[in-house]
């Protein structure tokens, strides 16, 4: 493998700077009767570097720090169930990469005696810490990087050290509020150029807020703040270890950004520490890929700091541990795997040609395309492939993933959701650092987290293959553990479409592509467009009560939903909830609805006529359209009345269309054909596809009638 020198640690490493008295221990106790017995241990090591100035990282362009704001710390837990056991350490540091780790973890276990397979270390990935990976414009510290795994295996040695009689136990905790996307899409007709040149982006991060060029963040978020509690048997607390999936939240270097202020809060609110009894909080990155602190929907937003965050999240953490269900002893194990991944192919001839613009003074290097010609160089010194390290370690019925790169919270959500365990929490930038790990939905749209980089080179399809073969690691680690029972409640919309015996329903509620499901039977049916922004907040209690408190829905970025249907005959129905993002003076129409065959097409309409009403047409021509009555406007992030139910009904040459349960138009066109090809959320040619939210999509092989329609829609109330 190609790759940068590097320095090896030697012995001394383990010296190196004084530490902080932050070791947490108890009064070492033996349970008789045999009984199983659970120890912990848990240390804070010191990692704040000794000489000044030093790179920094986190930033396009070289940044270096004079001096150390806060302290920086590899936090370090070990656990051990008397038939093994496993460590975690969480590194104040922006990112690590894998050959950095794997002789941390070999110190570590020639230290410990752990193997190295159950060391579990990951990076905060605060911007504010020095440089122990070149990317960017920022080159790695050479010095800093040779002392570094020393002293993380330090921490680890030490954590071991102290092992003691504990209880175990975890709980979790939920602020939506907080985590917000940072990666909106953009209207197509204001697709913006990536760096090298090309308008493909589609989805990138920062939008500004209320910015009318930008839709609707491209992603769910993980809200979820995960906490591992470790305490005495005398019920002292001894350690605790959150996780939480916003992706940083700034400060001056050198730092340990919010991640060190939430260890000393924890220990505050839970009155932890002290003589004899000292204390160590933990705080892990989750999956915030795509997460930040700023809500775009609104108009202005209240300032917040890491201090002002770390209390919010740490006044969680300490609520979940305080609820934690606490056991004297549960099983420890451990899985990790290898997986080989293709490096996208850099774009060699287009970097030569800005290096040329460069050279001749015409370009500066530290520019955009200065600086992403200069990776495309540095990527084409890779080999084709890499393999990462996934990792899965079990603590009872709660299971802890680690990926090397930056994950999506859509990426941990779909890892919990098909987990056998009871709760599954993902950790990113774990155990190395491959760059961003988009969803190949997600790298269709393009921005910053896909650019061909240092920062993002996996092949596209490596999200799924990462989701899979973590599957197999938990699979494997909770084989003796009954089925996950996963129960979804039936509402009473979906109660009442249901009733009516639709010949297909999709719920439209995937956290994963490309094919939608038939609530009807269960199969799979119809394909989702690409890209799709999937499992978004839909119509949704406390204003649709009827459709649940967390409905979920897909975004369609222009992309339809294609299905087949034989047997569906000149007079059908077909309704749904949709949620426009598009407005109406963009283009000659808005966005179709609904499409069937190269008949019948309903749809809102543009600029070539009725501006924001409903619209049905036969064919290709939207100036035959009949339009309906009512104006459906833009999303409205005040009101949030923007969710419109809408049913199109065909009676042979009759058309009726209903809004909001309500006759919108009437229209008398030809009998139709049997056409079997329907489209949701655009038509056959892929052109002015729907922007928008879509749910609830039901097709009938009969006519509605208008009180069954009414019915239905008042059923989401």
């Amino acid at each position: 493998m190609k790759r940068r020198e590097m320095l090896v640690a030697t012995g001394s490493a383990l010296m190196g700077m004084s530490m902080r008295p932050f070791v947490a221990h108890a009064q070492v106790g033996v349970q008789g009767g045999g009984k199983k017995v659970f120890r912990a241990g848990a240390f804070a090591q010191d990692i704040t570097p000794e000489y000044f100035p030093i790179a920094v990282n986190g930033n396009f362009q070289p940044h270096y720090a004079k001096e150390a704001l806060d302290p920086l710390h590899a936090r370090c837990l070990v656990l051990d169930d008397g038939l093994g056991q496993i460590a975690m350490a969480v590194v104040d540091s922006c990112m690590l990469e894998r050959e950095l780790l794997e002789e941390a973890k070999q110190l570590a276990s020639r230290l410990t005696g752990i193997p190295a397979n159950r060391i579990f270390i990951s990076a905060t990935h605060t911007h504010s810490a020095p440089a122990a990976v070149s990317v960017f414009g920022t080159e790695y510290e050479p010095r800093y990087r040779a002392w570094l795994p020393g002293k993380i295996a330090e921490g680890i040695h030490k954590a071991s050290s102290a092992l003691a009689p504990a209880q175990v136990g975890w709980a979790i905790e939920s602020l939506p509020e907080v985590v917000q996307s940072r990666r909106w899409i953009t209207r197509p007709d204001c697709i913006k150029k990536d760096p090298f040149g090309e308008f493909t982006t589609r989805a990138s991060m920062h939008p500004g807020h209320r910015n009318p060029e930008w839709q609707e963040p491209s992603g769910p978020m993980n809200p979820e703040v995960s906490v591992l509690a470790v305490r005495r048997p005398d019920g002292s607390p001894l350690a605790l270890l959150g996780s939480f999936s916003i992706h940083y939240v700034g400060s001056g270097a050198l730092s340990a950004d919010y991640f060190g202020v939430f260890a000393e809060r924890v220990a505050a609110l839970l009155e932890a520490g002290g003589a004899g009894r000292p204390f160590v909080g933990i705080l892990a990155n989750g999956v915030s890929g795509d997460a930040y602190l700023k809500n775009y929907t609104l108009e202005k937003q209240d300032k917040f700091d890491k201090d002002s965050i770390a209390e919010v999240v740490a006044q969680a953490a300490c609520k979940a541990y305080r609820a934690a269900a606490w056991s004297d002893w549960l099983p420890l194990d451990v899985r990790e795997s290898e997986l080989e991944l293709r490096v996208r192919e850099p774009k060699i001839e287009w970097a030569n040609k800005i290096m040329a613009e460069i050279e001749a003074g015409r370009e500066k290097a530290e520019s955009q395309s200065g600086t992403y010609a200069r990776e495309q160089l540095l990527l084409a010194k890779m080999p084709e492939t890499v393999r990462i390290k996934l990792q899965a370690l079990r603590i009872g019925k709660l299971a802890i993933v680690g990926i090397p790169c930056e994950v999506f919270a859509i990426t941990g959500l779909r890892i919990a959701e098909a987990s056998p365990f009871d709760h599954t929490f993902t950790v990113m930038l774990a155990n190395g650092y491959n760059g961003y790990l988009p969803p190949p939905e997600q790298m269709a749209m393009g921005g910053y987290t896909t650019w061909l980089a240092r920062s993002s080179y996996l092949e596209t399809e490596a999200e799924p293959k990462v989701v899979a073969e973590v599957g197999k690691l938990l699979t494997g680690l909770g084989v003796n553990m009954a089925a996950k029972s996963i129960s979804r409640p039936v509402v009473p919309y979906a109660a009442a479409v249901m009733n009516s015996i639709p010949l297909v329903y999709w719920r439209l509620d995937e956290l994963a592509g490309p094919h939608a499901v038939n609530a009807v039977d269960g199969r799979l049916l119809g394909k989702f467009g690409m890209p799709t922004a999937y499992h978004m907040p839909g119509a949704q209690a406390p204003d649709f009560p009827g459709l649940g408190a967390c409905n979920r829905v897909p975004h369609f970025v222009g992309a339809p939903l294609s299905a087949t249907l034989t047997g569906l005959g000149g007079s059908y129905s077909v309704e749904f909830w949709f949620y426009n993002c598009m407005p109406s003076d963009a283009r000659t129409v808005t966005g179709y609805l609904f499409a069937r065959g190269g008949g019948d097409r309903l749809a809102i309409g543009g600029t070539a006529q009725e501006p924001g009403r409903v619209l049905f047409h036969v064919g290709d021509d939207p100036k035959q359209a009949t339009a309906g009555r009512t104006d459906v406007p833009l999303r409205n992030w005040v009101e949030r009345d923007s969710w419109h139910h809408v049913a199109l009904v065909r009676d042979g040459r009759r058309v009726k269309v209903y809004l909001d349960g309500k006759p919108e138009l009437t229209a008398e066109t030809a009998l139709p054909g049997a056409a079997p090809d329907l489209w949701i959320g655009g038509k056959g040619d892929g052109k002015l596809g729907f922007e928008g939210r879509m749910d609830e999509v039901a097709v009938f092989n009969r006519v509605l009638g208008a009180e069954e329609i009414a019915r239905h829609y008042r059923a989401a109330f």
